[in-house]
């Protein structure tokens, strides 16, 4: 049972780390998450999985830059949300289904209440000083 586990994470982790790198390239995917979910799935496959990811320039990047800082940047956010909002309104446009449509706004509407209220939104001078760390 145990072998069966670590492998279901272990794919997991590497749809979510290709997800992830597309994510890099396609402004529509934001990388972060999906780099955040690999490393929780590899922390859970193996121990050695875990630690080849944590020497990635992705885990470096995107998930320890994020862990480090604890939040993000006011900036960050909007940036984020600008590009998805972007792709969600052009689905709501160009998709004929209602449910589908509805569907959309919802998520459009959660992103915003996570973004604004889970993430910690990180002043200037926090940002400045998490660089440090970096």
């Amino acid at each position: 049972m145990k072998n069966i586990k670590s492998i279901l994470f272990f794919l997991l982790g590497s749809i979510s780390l290709g997800i992830g790198v597309a994510g890099i390239v396609l402004p529509v995917l934001p990388g972060g998450p999906f780099f955040l979910f690999a490393s929780f799935c590899f922390a859970k496959s193996s121990k050695r999985i875990e630690n080849w990811f944590k020497g990635t320039s992705f885990y470096e990047k995107y998930v320890e830059r994020f862990r480090q800082k604890k939040g993000m940047t006011r900036k960050e956010k909007i940036r984020i949300n600008l590009i998805a909002d972007a792709f969600i309104l052009f689905s709501v446009f160009y998709v004929d289904i209602l449910l589908v449509k509805i569907l959309l706004v919802i998520l459009a509407l959660y992103k915003h209440y996570y973004f604004i209220k889970k993430i910690k939104t990180l002043k200037p001078k926090q940002e400045e000083i998490a660089k440090d760390f970096i």
